[in-house]
């Protein structure tokens, strides 16, 4: 897919892997949507070529009206949809049983599931309405737009307290192939990212312990955090490259996470 003049809808695109992908497209002359609780900072808010709306994913009447605003914000641009990016997530960390003997938290469960699994999936349907009726590119595979979804390493193998927050990025990943295939009708793909340990503002809070254990014993090369530029090329790679659907790339250095730091 060529990037320019195309609208892409960024959740979580205020912050971390979300705004490296927000300057990232930018940079290619892509017309982006962020959709976040939190306004972009300054380097990129007066773009042009980006359109922030205020949005907590777990509510579905503000992604309504973002998508709504989205739309016809490309309407105005002339730049139609290309698709949707899903960097917005939590982090969460509960043992099933705490030390105490207590039971994980139902709340936080319900919270990971609303924000990381329920809120991609509300933005890209909604989304998703909108792009089967944007006319497809001419070009030899007639596409339409693309879908990317944000899993985890997590997601294969989770660390202790990990329960709630693989359950969601394992959702994720699960749902990327018959996803692809409903969506192979209307020329739109679907690809899922799953990145290791990343420099974001969830791993700047990690204490330098469980830091230095990741880097030495979890990543094989090279051996540190990947950067967000990192996952921005793999976005843009992924929007790039027409073949590639359906699956889930994971993005780690050849990183495993260890089952205790």
């Amino acid at each position: 897919m060529k990037v320019a003049n195309r609208t892409f809808v960024i959740s979580g695109g205020s912050s971390g892997l979300g705004l490296a992908t927000v300057e990232d497209l930018l940079s290619q002359r892509a017309f982006v949507s962020v959709v976040d609780r939190s306004p972009p900072p300054s380097t990129v808010a007066h773009h042009p070529n980006l359109k922030f709306f205020k949005t907590d994913i777990t509510n579905v009447t503000q992604i309504e009206a973002a998508v709504k605003g989205t739309v016809a914000w490309a309407r105005e641009t002339k730049a139609r949809l290309g698709g949707v990016i899903n960097c917005a997530g939590v982090g969460t960390a509960a043992k099933i049983i705490d030390a105490h003997g207590e039971p994980h938290s139902l709340d936080l469960w319900d919270f990971a599931m609303a924000v990381n699994l329920t809120g991609s999936f509300n933005l890209t349907r909604l989304v998703l309405k909108q792009l089967v009726k944007v006319e497809p590119e001419e070009s030899a595979d007639g596409e339409r737009g693309v879908i990317i979804f944000v899993s985890s390493a997590a997601a294969y193998e989770g660390q202790p307290g990990q329960t709630a927050y693989s359950a969601t990025k394992g959702a994720l990943r699960s749902m990327t192939l018959p996803m692809s295939r409903d969506l192979a009708r209307h020329a739109v793909r679907v690809v899922t990212i799953a990145p290791g340990v990343f420099d974001s503002n969830m791993t700047a809070h990690f204490p330098g312990k469980t830091r230095k254990s990741l880097e030495n014993d979890g990543i094989v090369y090279p051996r540190r955090f990947g950067q967000p530029l990192e996952f921005a090329k793999t976005v843009r790679w992924v929007l790039d490259c027409p073949y590639v659907n359906g699956e889930t790339i994971r993005l780690s250095g050849a990183g495993r996470l260890p089952a205790k730091l």
